[in-house]
């Protein structure tokens, strides 16, 4: 019988992968490598925007390699996750990614991918000569009534012999009780994630007779009973709850961010998100005489167009003197990702 621990916000296990323990610590950028996939799982939290065929590197958009590198610094990732959509479906993008990021951090630079394909032994032989490191398998629903005796069994095999870390990854839904057998046949390790309400899944989801769990947050009630019903079963196993992302994992990561990208006024909250005061201002001259005169460090500024970025409480300490010369003045909080979204807005 498996020895089940206990781990932050409701989730647990038996086993972790090495992909599973950098995530613990926000320390792997997200490579979302197309939006493609052509499976159509009820369950599919992805969003429109994401539906394309696009790559992002964490939430930021890329157009060019370099951008990929830049995130990954952003950061100081100690690895990334290759996922979609279905990856596998851009072999050739997925191939240069993992090369590029070896070859730029090194081979300790730890990279795992997401597929709902059974790879055959050529596409396996490229992802490991590339580096890659783990797979993670993600069977179609229809495939799980009889995995033991489907394409999923040899390509874990194939993939494990090939020297990868191999595992399957599903939501933790009525049936996972049937990866029992095949887990153990082939010796590979199983991930479930706690299901949840999206944007694009909600109707599907409500039509089947799923509800949500509670009033603060978007997880499906009984997914996490579901995993904790058949997780003694596996001789490694692992159910992330959606806090646990939400609240460890992502949180981390942000936080990750703010550490290697926050300017000196940038104050960083356990969030992760970071807390500046702004000017708006049509006279910066200005501005910037009284910052001098208020004998506030070149450090603790920025002047950008029409705008002063500044600490939050310096501004709070000398707002009532440049109220005259400014049209507007505020504490912003965002997020430290490339895209800079605002999570509110306070008027000084």
């Amino acid at each position: 019988m498996a020895n089940i621990q206990q781990a932050e916000a409701g989730s647990f296990y038996s086993y972790l992968s090495t992909g599973c323990k950098m995530c613990r610590y926000g320390a792997k950028m997200v490579l979302y490598i197309t939006g493609r996939c052509g499976k159509n799982c009820f369950y599919c939290p992805l969003s429109e925007e994401r539906k394309g065929d696009a790559v992002y590197a964490n939430e930021r958009k890329v157009q060019c390699d370099d951008e990929v590198i830049e995130e990954s610094m952003r950061m100081q990732a100690l690895g990334a996750g290759i996922t979609g959509g279905e990856p596998l479906l851009e072999i050739e993008r997925v191939l240069r990614y993992i090369h590029l990021l070896k070859s730029t951090f090194g081979q300790k630079y730890h990279i795992h991918l997401y597929t709902a394909l059974t790879v055959d032994e050529k596409t396996i032989d490229e992802l490991v000569e590339a580096g890659l490191d783990e797979i993670r398998f993600h069977p179609p629903l229809q495939e799980w009534e009889n995995i033991e005796k489907s394409k999923f069994k040899k390509a874990i095999l194939n993939c494990k012999q090939a020297g990868l870390e191999t595992g399957i990854e599903v939501p933790a839904i009525e049936g996972i009780g049937k990866f029992v057998d095949l887990c153990d046949n082939v010796d590979c390790y199983i991930n479930f994630n706690e299901l949840e309400f999206t944007d694009t899944n909600y109707e599907e989801l409500h039509r089947r007779g799923y509800r949500l769990k509670d009033d603060i947050s978007n997880a499906v009630a009984g997914s996490r009973d579901c995993a904790l019903k058949v997780i003694k079963l596996f001789r490694r196993g692992h159910f992330c709850s959606s806090a646990y992302k939400d609240a460890i994992q992502l949180r981390k990561r942000l936080i990750r961010i703010a550490e290697n990208t926050s300017r000196p006024f940038d104050e960083i909250t356990d969030d992760g998100t970071i807390i500046f005061g702004m000017i708006h201002t049509k006279n910066t001259v200005k501005i910037l005489e009284q910052l001098q005169e208020f004998e506030v460090t070149e450090e603790m500024y920025e002047i950008k167009e029409n705008i002063v970025e500044i600490a939050s409480w310096i501004l709070e300490d000398i707002a009532d003197e440049i109220r005259d010369i400014s049209y507007k003045i505020e504490i912003i909080e965002r997020y430290p990702t490339s895209d800079g979204l605002i999570v509110e807005s306070m008027p000084v």
